[in-house]
């Protein structure tokens, strides 16, 4: 029965392009065990493994999501933004969709010190205090609100750095993956041919340039989150061991549609 839903699940991403890489000439040699062959240029990925490392990542987060972790959600590339904004926003989980921050987990104390800056002007509108500014005063508070907004709404919920970190295309991310291993903050990423899927703890590697690919893989990952947040009481001990090694899985035949 595992079988027939591995393969069912393969089906669906195989139909949405999440096998079709980059071209040769961009494949990262480290990502190339994931490649099940090259066909006219362009790598074609092993979408057995792929499954294999979703279900890994998924388990991974569950288990983060029972004993009470909080997790930051990193997607600024176009096909991933909206959907990561609209989706995080919904369950009250932490997220940059515009732009990555630097220093954010360097310079943690400082970036809240400006979120807090917009908690505040934000009460004083809602309160009436902002009433007794002159008009100019108003019209430059909701000038910093806006900007404030565009930079910092997604975190607004973050009372400290995140003990995980679910990031979309880690090579474009690469700032973010960065800063999280500063911190040994483990990540699970969707990481593209282009990408060396090692540098993260749990990678998926599929086609990060579809937004329809991105959607599906995300959704899969963060309702895995949120569905288990909190509905057990912490274990003694999370293990969030490195990531292992599948066991190879006979590839399928898969259609060969190059990227457009």
């Amino acid at each position: 029965m595992a079988k027939q839903n591995n393969m069912k699940n393969v089906e669906v991403l195989f139909e949405m392009g999440a096998h079709l890489g980059h071209n040769k000439s961009r494949l990262h040699p480290k990502a190339r065990k994931n490649v099940y062959q090259i066909v006219n240029k362009t790598s074609i990925i092993d979408l057995t493994k792929t499954i294999k490392q979703l279900d890994a990542a998924k388990k991974y987060l569950a288990q983060i999501a029972t004993d009470g972790k909080s997790i930051l959600v990193v997607g600024t590339k176009k096909t991933a933004s909206a959907f990561v904004k609209e989706y995080c926003a919904s369950k009250n989980i932490s997220y940059i969709s515009s732009k990555w921050l630097p220093g954010l987990l360097t310079n943690y104390k400082m970036i809240m010190k400006n979120v807090k800056k917009l908690k505040d002007m934000r009460e004083q509108i809602t309160t009436g205090e902002a009433k007794v500014l002159v008009k100019h005063e108003r019209t430059q508070m909701s000038k910093k609100i806006a900007k404030l907004e565009r930079l910092f709404s997604g975190i607004e919920l973050m009372d400290k750095r995140p003990e995980c970190m679910v990031i979309v295309d880690i090579r474009k991310e690469k700032n973010a993956v960065k800063e999280a291993q500063e911190f040994n903050i483990p990540i699970v990423g969707i990481a593209d041919t282009n990408a060396d899927p090692n540098t993260i703890e749990y990678p998926v590697v599929a086609n990060d340039d579809d937004s329809e690919v991105v959607k599906h893989i995300m959704t899969e990952l963060l309702e895995e989150y949120s569905s288990n947040l909190n509905i057990a009481e912490p274990t003694a001990a999370s293990k969030t061991s490195p990531k292992t090694e599948p066991k190879v899985a006979q590839p399928v035949e898969q259609k060969t549609e190059p990227k457009k």
